[in-house]
């Protein structure tokens, strides 16, 4: 009769224990009351310091557009017989004042803009080197956008994005979701921004209003962290002590079996 009346009220502990941390799992919990007007955009991403450029001039004359395509020699192929195959574009970087160097036109300031903002502006300033008819097509890509994930993921790693567009959901899916230690409430993002200024801001996966974030699409060299719990934490605590106590008690028995044999 005591072990019931220990056991019954031990059980509705668990319970209850489990009712609560399954509050904890699920994202987007209030989807169903939240305004999401605000989410209603288009995201592109902003040219920073140190992001590597390819820019691609085309017109109906090759030869017009030829001077504004830098291009480089790849290294000798077996298969092509010849000093050097098809040439490469070459990528331009973007310093740290947000300027990049492009044929002819000289020095170009980037930093901060959109890829379309940068093909618009580099097209004005070549239009006056072609002829009057000619219309440039100016294309920028940005092939090394890269973000990393990193914590209590089942795939912590740095992901290359081919599209130049992610958001955190799509970045923590490249990364395997968040392991059942993961905190969904307290997800921290590190951002660098143009000026090199670093921010940490804390995420709620469980709110639905992070659509409507600004950190909802990540920029380029953006870090994810999930933070482990507090179950995890005492579960590494444990482990640890564990192995103490497994080395602590495979010393003392080899001592005691020595002692024993020398003796007897």
């Amino acid at each position: 009769m005591n072990c019931k009346k220990i056991i019954l009220p031990l059980m509705a502990i668990v319970l209850l224990a489990s009712c609560g941390s399954q509050k904890d799992v699920p994202y987007f919990q209030n989807a169903q009351t939240v305004d999401l007007s605000g989410s209603q955009m288009l995201y592109d991403a902003r040219i920073m310091p140190k992001d590597q450029l390819t820019i691609t001039v085309s017109a109906s004359d090759d030869k017009a557009a030829a001077p504004f395509n830098m291009t480089v020699p790849t290294p000798y192929s077996a298969a092509s017989r010849s000093t050097y195959s098809q040439p490469m574009l070459q990528t331009y970087l973007v310093d740290n004042d947000g300027n990049i160097n492009f044929p002819i036109i000289g020095q170009l300031h980037v930093g901060g803009l959109t890829k379309a903002e940068t093909e618009n502006m580099i097209q004005a300033k070549i239009k006056p080197y072609m002829a009057a008819a000619e219309t440039p097509i100016v294309t920028v890509r940005m092939p090394g956008y890269q973000v990393s994930v990193m914590g209590e993921v089942a795939r912590p790693g740095t992901f290359t994005v081919s599209r130049e567009k992610i958001t955190i959901l799509e970045a923590l899916a490249q990364a395997g979701d968040l392991t059942i230690y993961g905190m969904r409430d307290n997800v921290k993002l590190v951002r660098e921004d143009a000026n090199g200024k670093k921010t940490i801001h804390e995420l709620d996966l469980r709110d639905a209003n992070i659509i409507s974030s600004p950190y909802y699409y990540l920029q380029q060299n953006d870090i994810v962290y999930v933070t482990p719990n507090k179950v995890k934490a005492q579960n590494s605590s444990v482990g640890s002590m564990t192995t103490l106590w497994f080395s602590a008690t495979s010393i003392l028995i080899s001592l005691t079996s020595l002692l024993y044999n020398i003796l007897k």
